[in-house]
């Protein structure tokens, strides 16, 4: 039996798993959505001085925020890992100001990496002209960009997924991003 039979889920994009779960609460997608995600939150928050025993935990409370809060999920507004990583950084904040001590500027780092609302709206207008340029790609290089950079998938991941050799994978990804590039620099 292929691995694709045994779980039908292997092939969901994290935004697929987090509908499927909002939707159907399905337990099936949650496990892969936590397997995929807790290891890379819990990373970034030890990368941003977090303990290891605090980071573990957040990790786990930033899943089951995914699984309390999935019919919050707006696809056109984040990508799923996006989402997932706002949560996080989220409840970070949250240990930070419950552990605050007068001397303790930690908030404040944490708190200076919020994005102005001047810079969300050209992060927003940004997006919109991405997603714009990716729509003018050729399918099959729009698919594999959308794979490697909205959904996060690592390249023998998404051969495996669209069963393509790895090179053909790379090739795409490569010819997307030059014509992505050219798109946005407006020389197309």
């Amino acid at each position: 039996m292929s691995a694709a039979l045994e779980n039908p889920h292997e092939t969901d994009t994290p935004a697929d798993l987090i509908v499927a779960i909002a939707t159907c609460r399905d337990r099936t997608s949650f496990i892969q959505l936590f397997s995929q995600f807790a290891p890379k939150v819990k990373s970034h928050l030890l990368r941003h001085g977090v303990v290891e025993q605090t980071a573990e935990e957040l990790a786990q409370e930033t899943l089951l925020a995914v699984w309390r809060k999935a019919d919050q999920f707006d696809p056109s507004r984040a990508t799923a890992a996006a989402w997932i990583f706002t949560i996080a950084r989220n409840l970070r904040v949250d240990v930070l100001r419950r552990e605050r001590r007068p001397d303790d500027g930690r908030i404040d780092e944490v708190l200076a990496e919020q994005p102005t609302p001047e810079q969300e709206l050209k992060t927003s207008q940004g997006a919109k002209r991405v997603r714009a340029a990716i729509e003018g790609l050729p399918p099959e290089q729009a698919q594999v960009l959308r794979l490697a950079f909205f959904d996060e998938l690592t390249h023998p991941e998404i051969a495996m997924n669209l069963g393509l050799p790895l090179g053909t994978v790379k090739s795409r990804i490569r010819l997307a991003t030059t014509h992505l590039r050219r798109a946005l620099e407006g020389r197309v």
